[in-house]
């Protein structure tokens, strides 16, 4: 599906290939979905108003409050992940798989009555650790006759004629440059005298106003891995079986890593001097973080449970660190091909991040104590994510205020079920869906990215004996993405990438093994 895309935006949206700290980095770390037990995950996470599970604590943690008694729980998760990208109407896929520790916790209930049903009636405290994103993915895409090229870019650049700013580049633009003074560079741009312009050979006709390029043949590779994971120590109370108040401090801790290759071609043996060239860029995100939570849930009969939960931005202090390399393969008058190549320095910066505050609200209907329905609803506003502090002393104005204008707000839906179909065995289904932070348009300008979206499907069941209890939970998650294959120039003379279609699927399977005690 080829979409129609402005070039303002083409140029605010560029991943893979920025080593700035900019507004994708924002929803990276902002855009996250909770997952922690088996149990919670079968049932879609939808826990804000049902409380009696640890993956509560990261949604509402007066759910906290609803343990009868104590528990310690931990939850492995198997993964794996299929992406199938669509670019210049060329399919390509890639798979993943990962294990990793979902959740692990302990609970303990303190009795403040003995027998009494009223007043405080228990103080419970919670300490233990849920997954809030996973990272893990391959990506693949690819396609011929392409007639922009990465070097449009880098072209743009050179000659100071991005509308945005950008310039030379040790990351991008000097790596492509041939310099004999270092005798390094890919020898992929010159500086052409006469003109007083910088041209690369893939350009037809780099005299005229409108670049016009030669054809060629990309593809690029995309790794991804990491996560964001919360610890969390949680207070939690219970007042007549009828309300319960909680409050938590998260603990956030986050690690990303991106490696990506991508690569040129000249297939038809058409272009004059190039062969084939190769860009590899690769990013290390460690970051740590803390917020508060605040909750309540409130029976006001014994079939209905209603939730409120707020949570306060997340305060990160992040570290990047960044490099690149470029490769290329010259055949110049004929005389033989050959190999260059040019690299960039390691560049490690650190900044402050703020997410954005978040709100829940729930609902809960137990039928007949056989079965129950909860639907949770959080609202979070995207576009008051902001980054903070750069270890240079720079502002991010600039890039704070492309937040506030290419994101909005949006309402995560979570839904789930259970069904005890026997004394001892629950059946379980869930919902969620997560849409786009994407204004549909920024800045009087259509966005490519409006229509990305994500959707998982969820069931499982629940078998307890004694005081062990053992879950299964079986997650679908279906992602629809929108991206670009390399930067794209804003002044209108280059010609513009097309944005790649990737449809994600990931396959989750989760258990948890359970100790009431």
């Amino acid at each position: 599906m080829k979409k129609n895309i402005s070039i303002l935006l083409l140029a605010l949206f560029v991943p893979f290939f920025m080593q700035a700290q900019d507004l994708l980095d924002a929803l990276r770390y902002s855009n996250i979905q909770v997952s922690g037990t088996a149990r919670a995950g079968a049932m879609g996470n939808a826990f804000g108003a049902l409380g009696g599970d640890f993956t509560s604590i990261s949604i509402n943690p007066a759910g906290l409050g609803v343990y009868r008694s104590s528990e310690l729980t931990v939850t492995p998760k198997f993964t794996y992940g299929k992406t199938e990208g669509n670019y210049m109407n060329t399919s390509m896929e890639d798979t993943k798989y990962n294990f990793a520790l979902n959740n692990l916790s302990y609970v303990t209930t303190i009795p403040t009555a003995a027998t009494s049903e009223a007043g405080l009636i228990s103080i419970n405290l919670g300490i233990g650790y849920n997954r809030l994103k996973d990272f893990n993915s391959n990506a693949l895409m690819g396609g011929s006759g392409v007639t922009s090229s990465f070097l449009d870019d880098l072209i743009e650049n050179a000659n100071g004629e991005d509308l945005n700013g950008a310039g030379w580049s040790d990351f991008y633009e000097e790596l492509a440059y041939y310099n004999p003074n270092t005798e390094s560079g890919a020898d992929l741009i010159y500086y052409d005298d006469e003109a007083g312009l910088w041209r690369s050979d893939i350009q037809k006709n780099p005299f005229d106003q409108n670049i016009e390029n030669y054809p060629v043949s990309q593809r690029k590779s995309i790794s991804r891995s990491g996560s964001i994971d919360e610890y969390s120590f949680a207070v939690g109370l219970n007042f007549n079986h009828k309300v319960y108040l909680g409050a938590t401090l998260g603990v956030t801790d986050i690690y990303y890593r991106e490696s990506s290759t991508y690569e040129e071609w000249d297939q038809q043996g058409n272009i004059p001097n190039f062969v084939d060239m190769q860009f590899d860029s690769y990013l290390r995100t460690t970051g740590t973080g803390y917020n508060f939570k605040f909750g309540m849930i409130y029976k006001p009969v014994n079939e209905v449970r209603l939730g409120v939960a707020l949570h306060t931005p997340t305060f990160y202090d992040m570290h990047d660190f960044f490099h690149t390399a470029m490769y290329s393969r010259n055949d110049f008058d004929g005389t033989g091909v050959v190999d260059d190549s040019g690299f960039s320095p390691l560049n490690n910066y650190d900044y402050q991040l703020q997410t954005p505050l978040r709100a829940t609200f729930s609902g809960a209907f137990v039928i007949a104590k056989k079965g129950l329905i909860s639907v949770d609803y959080e609202y979070v506003d995207y576009s008051t994510a902001k980054l903070r502090r750069g270890g240079d002393g720079y502002n991010f104005t600039s890039e704070n205020q492309e937040i506030s204008d290419a994101y909005k707000s949006v309402g995560n839906i979570r839904v789930g079920g259970e069904l005890r179909a026997t004394n001892n065995l629950s059946l379980r289904a869930g919902y969620e869906y997560y849409p786009t932070a994407y204004n549909s348009t920024s800045l009087g300008n259509d966005q490519f990215k409006s229509d990305d979206k994500l959707n998982i499907y969820s069931a499982g069941f629940g078998y307890h004996f004694g005081s062990f209890t053992f879950d299964l939970a079986y997650r679908l998650s279906q992602q629809q993405e929108y991206e670009l294959p390399y930067s794209a120039p804003s002044s209108g003379y280059y010609p513009v990438p097309e944005a790649a279609k990737f449809d994600g699927s990931t396959h989750d399977v989760l258990f948890t093994l359970g100790f009431k005690f």
